[in-house]
């Protein structure tokens, strides 16, 4: 009798499921703009418009860098590039005092390469990271006579200043023949490390690094002997009274090398002896270090090829071009604007209206840009990262923060949305496939500004800082991620106007539609 009257239950309870679990299909299906992002499923449609075409860029603000770079590097495409390095000093202590009849022994100057240590058997090796080239290249390194402002006198001292990648000539116009503190040719990294004072008590080993060794005299008259003077009160007076460093490369032949750099982690070591205040009288060690805490900026010459100065000297912005130029330093963006023109002149591009109409649930979208490899070298020169941005709010697009693999290393970090360069059998680069799914249904279903998009190369994708053009440029370009003022890559990419159909830039949409 109680199996009897619990059945008709049962049943409802059974109906009940199936019924709730139907629902469940469909608010999963329908109600989500957005949906799987592991496996593009939905129909796809290709048929969007896309324009695409490069631009030189002008000179890019180069302070308040991440990283820096120094050197000589030579691509096989775009040609010989010199960056040159100048940096205020800071004091690692103010008023410092050095004790009685100070002596200088020596001084060196130290910039460390990227880089990760591994140690066996008590013995330390290196494997280098950011190094461009391997050609040996001259360096002269110089006190500067430039002052560098923490302000902008054209702004009422209310904003901060910006210096240029282009200003190398005005920075050594305040160089002096009698302020070279060291000259070094042949110069390549290597990736030795460095014992200071070995077989001492105070042994201390650094990692690989450029390591010049610099004039003692000039900081034995300019450092020790300011002991107790204003210049040395604090790390302001002395800006003012030593200015700066600034290093200049040249290459013998058209080759050379380059390497990135933290300045925040470099510093010049004063190596020095007094005598204590014991009774007999000793000679004591010491050091003391200026370090590279104040602003510091980038230069640099390009030797750009003239034929890829006529590619993009003229862009095609109504149409799009056939091959996309991107190259990092002061070098070359690419712009993508999407959904074609707007006809009827009512802000919004006539395709995207369309799109609008039909509220497409997008499941993701894709733009895939195919490395033009009859114009490229391939292999190790090829840039390993590509970005993509809003350049009209200079910021980074919805999928960035939605990302889940931006808690990795920089190598691997940002996957999804900024894919890491596609390499065949033959470890050349095939393309890149920047997902913006997030974005395409941001336009489509809440209605977000179709702004144009600025595609450049990366040397860390999780730096999200930005850096201004000295003169803004169509369209709405006034700020570069300044990843790309870092690398010193670049590469050749199909446009949306390629002779190549099959590698054509396309915007992919996979998309359900809502019942």
């Amino acid at each position: 009798m109680k199996v009897k009257n619990l059945l008709p239950v049962a049943g409802a309870i059974f109906l009940l499921f199936i019924v709730l679990s139907s629902c469940q299909k469909d608010i999963t299906t329908i109600g989500s703009e957005i949906l799987g992002d592991e496996i593009p499923n939905g129909i796809l449609d290709d048929s969007q418009t896309v324009i695409a075409y490069s631009r030189k860029l002008g000179p890019l603000q180069s302070n308040r860098l991440p990283a820096y770079q120094l050197g000589i590097y030579n691509d096989p495409v775009y040609g010989k590039s010199e960056v040159n390095f100048l940096s205020q000093l800071t004091l690692e202590s103010n008023d410092p005092k050095f004790g009685g009849n100070a002596s200088l022994d020596s001084v060196f100057v130290y910039l460390p390469y990227f880089s990760t240590a591994t140690t066996a058997d008590s013995v330390t090796t290196y494997e280098l990271d950011s190094i461009y080239g391997s050609s040996p290249i001259n360096l002269s390194v110089y006190k500067s006579n430039y002052f560098l402002r923490d302000y902008d006198p054209n702004t009422g001292f209310e904003e901060f200043q910006n210096y240029y990648t282009t200003q190398g000539p005005l920075f050594e116009e305040y160089l002096k023949t009698d302020t070279i503190l060291a000259v070094v040719e042949n110069f390549i990294p290597t990736k030795n490390g460095y014992i200071i004072n070995k077989g001492e008590d105070n042994e201390e080993q650094i990692a690989p690094g450029l390591r010049i060794k610099l004039d003692s005299l000039f900081f034995q008259n300019n450092i020790i002997k300011k002991e107790g003077s204003e210049v040395l009160r604090n790390s302001n007076n002395f800006k003012d009274y030593f200015r700066g460093i600034y290093f200049k490369v040249e290459s013998p032949s058209n080759n050379g090398s380059l390497f990135i750099f933290d300045a925040a982690k470099a510093y010049i070591t004063i190596f020095y002896s007094f005598d204590t205040e014991d009774v007999p009288v000793i000679r004591d060690n010491a050091s003391f270090k200026l370090n590279f805490k104040g602003i510091s900026v980038n230069t640099f010459e390009n030797q750009l090829p003239q034929q890829i100065q006529t590619a993009i000297s003229n862009p095609n912005i109504q149409t799009g071009d056939e091959n996309l130029y991107l190259r990092g330093g002061d070098g070359i963006i690419s712009i993508v604007e999407l959904f074609g023109k707007d006809n009827d002149n009512n802000g919004v591009a006539d395709e995207l209206e369309t799109l609008r109409d039909k509220k497409w649930l997008v499941n993701e979208a894709n733009l895939i840009f195919y490395v033009n490899q009859d114009l490229m070298v391939g292999g190790a020169t090829e840039p390993e990262r590509i970005v993509i941005y809003d350049l009209k709010n200079s910021n980074v697009l919805a999928d960035y923060n939605l990302d889940l693999t931006n808690g990795l290393e920089a190598i691997n970090a940002l996957t999804n949305h900024y894919g890491r360069l596609e390499r065949g059998s033959d470890g050349n680069g095939e393309y890149y496939k920047l997902k913006i799914t997030h974005h395409i249904s941001n336009l489509i279903n809440k209605d977000s500004t179709n702004v144009p998009l600025g595609i450049v190369v990366s040397q860390n994708v999780l730096t999200q800082t930005t850096s201004k053009l000295q003169n803004p440029m169509e369209p709405e370009l006034e700020e570069v991620p300044t990843s790309s003022v870092v690398s010193p890559e670049g590469t050749i990419l199909h446009g949306n106007a390629s002779s190549n159909q099959e590698k054509r830039l396309k915007l992919q949409i996979y998309y359900t539609e809502p019942n």
